[in-house]
């Protein structure tokens, strides 16, 4: 335990303003509570008299009380004669120093899909053997299946059009540096992938938002800003979207191909969730089939990204980028500052999975749809409050809270042994405090772990009762 001590002002300073609707001394005392939970009062830490706060704070000395007391019944304040208060976490709450172990709802990385065993053993070591080792835009096969598969789905493609990369997120940055310059402005969706937003900004652009929700974009919103702004470049996730799994309706993609074509803006549409469809009842293909028939012979195009780190496995850090050869070309030349190629190993599996991805991606969909059904139904039933929506496809729910503590709320259940990333994350200033992504690519007795963690976590911070799991239609303490 600690011994320092909290001055009336000091804390005062801590709590700022208090919720108006609820009675004085109850909503000091979830401040208070608030702030010793989130670590900003330590344990330990002696608060002020009631007197000295009730003088300091110009309330009276019986509302500070009455509030101290709701802390003390709820086993956050201690109280010893002679040593007046001390700030405390109640019995059953992990202290720092407790071993524990790790839940993961922060990362949306699905386990390898069902047969990519039997795959790595089809990989001859004397293909890998062959060749250079240093390839800049990858291996001739893997580019020409990867081009076949566009073609396929209605975007005629060839190898040349195709670079091999470390995966999607190396692409994002290999494409920021080489087409942004610096103070160029960037459009990206808000919320939006966190890491794509990072990239962007290193490589010198200035970032704007267009918002995106479970229900979709803000279509006028997205083309008023091409057509004022005219950004460099924009940055747009269409299939089941990172965070929110929204996905963009055809016409919504041919209104945006227009805009960016009039306005000189470059489309970088991230397609690395596109393979992750449960049952969205259609499937529009590649983005950039849109552009044949509004763009002239010849022009680049919007850029698109592949990755097989969702769709096949987290581990298998291999991605691509199709664009025109031009565009390919000027990616080709500027690689070398950052890499050499992407391993030979790495390609010569992925030549095999590209081959077999109807079989593997109907296994990874049924994965999918059962852990998003569990997930859901488990949220239902132990977080009611809360608005749990339902996308056709992805690897997460983005989740409203029903009041604005994301980031309490992912404190706290860190120190529970349930790792969650905030809503805030995925904006560029802090917003969406009312939301967290919930992946659904645990084991489900982790699903089930971790909802009851969170429902647990939740009462406790907003004063609620969690609801039990064995009657779900009543309340009570878990």
């Amino acid at each position: 335990m600690g011994s320092s001590r909290l001055s009336a002002r000091a804390l005062l300073g801590l709590i700022g303003e208090l919720d108006p609707s609820r009675a004085l001394y109850e909503a000091l005392a979830e401040r208070i509570r608030l702030l010793i939970m989130d670590g900003r009062i330590a344990v330990g830490t002696r608060l002020p008299s009631e007197r000295e706060l009730a003088a300091q704070a110009g309330r009276s000395r019986t509302t500070i009380v009455a509030a101290y007391q709701v802390l003390r019944d709820s086993d956050y304040l201690i109280s010893r004669q002679g040593s007046g208060s001390s700030a405390a976490l109640p019995d059953g709450r992990p202290g720092p120093e407790t071993s524990t172990r790790m839940i993961d709802f922060a990362r949306a990385v699905p386990p390898p899909v069902t047969g990519l065993k039997d795959l790595f053993a089809e990989v001859s070591f004397r293909q890998a053997l062959d060749g250079r080792g240093f390839d800049l835009q990858g291996r001739l096969e893997l580019r020409s299946v990867i081009a076949e598969r566009y073609s396929d789905r209605g975007l005629p493609t060839t190898p040349e059009q195709i670079m091999v990369t470390m995966g999607g997120q190396h692409a994002i940055a290999l494409i920021a540096h080489t087409l942004i310059a610096r103070a160029d402005s960037a459009l990206i969706e808000s919320p939006t992938y966190p890491h794509a937003n990072d990239a962007l900004r290193r490589a010198g652009a200035r970032v704007i938002t267009t918002p995106v929700t479970t229900g979709g974009w803000d279509l006028d919103h997205l083309l008023e800003v091409l057509s004022t702004v005219r950004p460099a470049l924009a940055y747009l996730v269409p299939d089941f979207h990172n965070p929110t799994g929204a996905s963009m309706l055809p016409e919504e993609r041919v209104h945006i191909i227009d805009t960016a074509r009039r306005m000189g803006t470059t489309l970088v549409i991230d397609e690395t969730t596109a393979d992750l469809n449960i049952d969205r009842p259609w499937d529009d293909g590649p983005f950039a089939r849109h552009a044949r028939r509004i763009l002239p012979s010849g022009s680049a195009g919007p850029i698109t990204i592949g990755s097989l780190s969702k769709s096949i496995w987290g581990g298998l850090r291999l991605g691509w980028i199709r664009a025109s050869t031009s565009v390919i070309g000027r990616l080709v030349q500027a690689r070398p500052a950052g890499d050499l190629g992407t391993p030979q190993m790495e390609q010569l599996l992925a030549e095999q999975i590209v081959r077999s991805l109807p079989r593997l991606l109907a296994q990874r969909r049924e994965f999918l749809r059962e852990h998003r059904e569990v997930l859901s139904a488990l949220l239902a039933e132990q977080l009611p409050g809360w608005t749990i929506p339902r996308p056709h496809g992805g690897l997460s729910l983005w989740t409203r809270l029903d009041r604005p503590a994301s980031s309490a709320l992912t404190s706290l259940c860190e120190a529970r042994g349930l790792a969650l990333v905030a809503g805030p994350k995925f904006s560029i200033d802090g917003a969406f405090e009312r939301f967290i992504r919930l992946p659904f690519t645990s084991p489900i007795a982790d699903l089930d772990d971790g909802v009851r963690t969170l429902a647990m976590t939740w009462a406790q911070l907003s004063g609620a009762r969690p609801v039990r799991r064995e009657e779900p239609h009543e309340v009570g303490f878990v």
